[in-house]
């Protein structure tokens, strides 16, 4: 069964386009028709799409790795944050800081010393600095959390990236294609969907498209994530059972043990 249907793609505006005159043809294939000037959509397609996305981002959760969310956009940033935080998913909101794929050993050497600042608060050393060096350690973790926060459990680098608007977000698509990192995106008719490896034909600009989208992505990440839980319950008692069963065979063999020596005396 679809993720979604036909009449809640149209309720939620997705199938809106770009003006035709700034269209990209390679989107020809995911375009239905033209309307006032304005490139509709094919939501058949964008049906058939977002169940691939979310099957892919549903197996994904399902092997214990991360997806990073990336729209810096301010109809996005803000639906983005909420959804990707509630599945536990790391989001870039604010800025793409260069380097962050490419680069990853730098940007996690910012976000331990984030964690240092968190110590020196907890262990007293914070407060035996002077108060000019606290104000200067406070813009620091300010600055770090803004940019860095919500990556700071991204201990390695993610296995997919999901994008809102592929033009604005340039810089992250190119970093994920050099690390051959796949890149689920929404795509607007005025994109270039070559660099995306899993293109949703989508209205990337309305907050009831993105909100929507985003739904159904995330809900295939809790599926994934819910069907890894089920998976590590079942391990765990079979291995609390066997346990038991290996300490038990000590005692017998210690016992025939004994008494084949009886035996022999």
């Amino acid at each position: 069964m679809p993720r979604t249907n036909f009449q809640e793609l149209l309720d939620a505006g997705v199938h809106f386009g770009h003006l035709a005159r700034k269209w990209n043809p390679k989107m020809a294939p995911y375009i239905f028709d033209q309307k006032n000037g304005i490139h509709i959509i094919d939501l058949h397609k964008s049906i058939v799409k977002i169940d691939e996305a979310a099957d892919v981002l549903k197996q994904l959760a399902r092997s214990g790795r991360k997806v990073l969310f990336v729209a810096t956009k301010k109809q996005a940033k803000d639906i983005v944050a909420e959804k990707a935080a509630a599945v536990n998913m790391p989001y870039v909101t604010e800025r793409w800081a260069g380097g962050m794929l490419t680069n990853f050993p730098t940007i996690r050497k910012a976000v331990k010393k984030m964690n240092t600042i968190d110590k020196m608060k907890e262990d007293g050393t914070y407060n035996t600095l002077a108060k000019r060096e606290r104000l200067q350690v406070d813009r620091l973790r300010a600055k770090l959390e803004k940019n860095l926060g919500s990556i700071k459990d991204l201990s390695r680098l993610p296995s997919a990236l999901f994008v809102i608007d592929v033009q604005k977000e340039q810089n992250a698509v190119k970093e994920a294609n050099r690390l051959n990192i796949p890149v689920i995106a929404m795509v607007d008719t005025c994109c270039d969907p070559t660099p995306i490896d899993y293109v949703i034909p989508a209205n990337d600009d309305a907050a009831k498209s993105i909100s929507l989208i985003m739904d159904a992505m995330c809900a295939a990440i809790s599926e994934g994530l819910e069907e890894r839980k089920v998976e590590k319950e079942k391990e765990a008692p079979e291995e609390t059972a066997e346990k038991p069963a290996g300490k038990k065979l000590r005692p017998r063999k210690a016992k025939a043990e004994a008494e084949t020596e009886e035996a022999a005396e």
